[in-house]
């Protein structure tokens, strides 16, 4: 089935460009010049992603992922931006998006983006990717569990000492990579790669807002993290079951 893409950008070079190589790629691809209107667009048609430019009038992009999110929070959103700073990032990530692309880009990075983010979607969880010398994750019926930790795979949710969370796709997938390689230090690298489908070092710091959102969601103190742990110049090590 051909996936549908909104995409909105005050900007009719960029709208027009990015509007021609999805549809080149096969993709179902409708547009919109200002947040309202891909917010309006959303309400009335599905879509299977949505790429939001940040600097729109009528409704900004973190406003209009916002909103969007508030209706589907599984939809996955590529915010686009002039400005790449980590404030701006955080921003967007707060707004709950999905990816964060700054202008100016490359369409193939674009398509690449589109492509991992649609995977992972599609299919959050591959129960066949589990190492099992790495992991004693047990699965039943769309739930992971390991120790203290359950996680379930139709409702991006988690459950930790019978606190049920809801989660982000992307926070779903770290929490996932994590689990696979439990007590584990795991690279920034292979989170890049596992969850996003590539690897940048451009991009770690993608990975640690993410980590930070996840964190702030699951962990008792946020600030002194129990579950998911910092390992100095590697990454992040999952530990699955701590004393009460």
């Amino acid at each position: 089935m051909t996936k549908k893409i909104l995409i909105a950008d005050d900007d009719d070079e960029i709208r027009e460009l990015l509007e021609f190589d999805l549809t080149q790629s096969g993709y179902y691809v409708k547009s919109a010049t200002n947040g309202l209107e891909a917010y309006n667009n959303f309400i009335l048609e599905h879509y299977d992603l949505v790429i939001l430019d940040v600097m729109m009038p009528k409704m900004n992009g973190f406003d209009a992922c916002f909103n969007i999110k508030q209706k589907n929070p599984n939809i996955p959103i590529i915010l686009l931006t002039a400005k790449g700073t980590i404030e701006d990032k955080t921003k967007g990530f707060d707004a709950m998006a999905d990816d964060y692309l700054v202008k100016p880009f490359e369409i193939q990075e674009v398509l690449l983006r589109v492509r991992a983010l649609l995977r992972r979607n599609t299919n959050v969880v591959n129960s066949n990717s589990i190492n099992s010398q790495n992991s004693t994750l047990n699965t039943n019926n769309g739930v992971l569990k390991s120790d203290d930790i359950e996680i379930f795979e139709d409702s991006l949710e988690v459950k930790i000492k019978d606190k049920i969370i809801k989660l982000t796709p992307t926070e779903f997938e770290i929490l996932y990579c994590l689990m696979q390689h439990k007590n584990q230090a795991v690279s920034l690298a292979t989170l890049l790669q596992e969850v996003w489908g590539y690897d940048s070092d451009e991009d770690v710091r993608m990975v640690r807002v993410h980590v930070g959102t996840l964190r702030q969601k699951i962990e008792p103190d946020p600030k002194k993290p129990v579950y998911v742990n910092t390992v100095t110049n590697v990454g992040y090590r999952l530990i699955t079951k701590t004393d009460d």
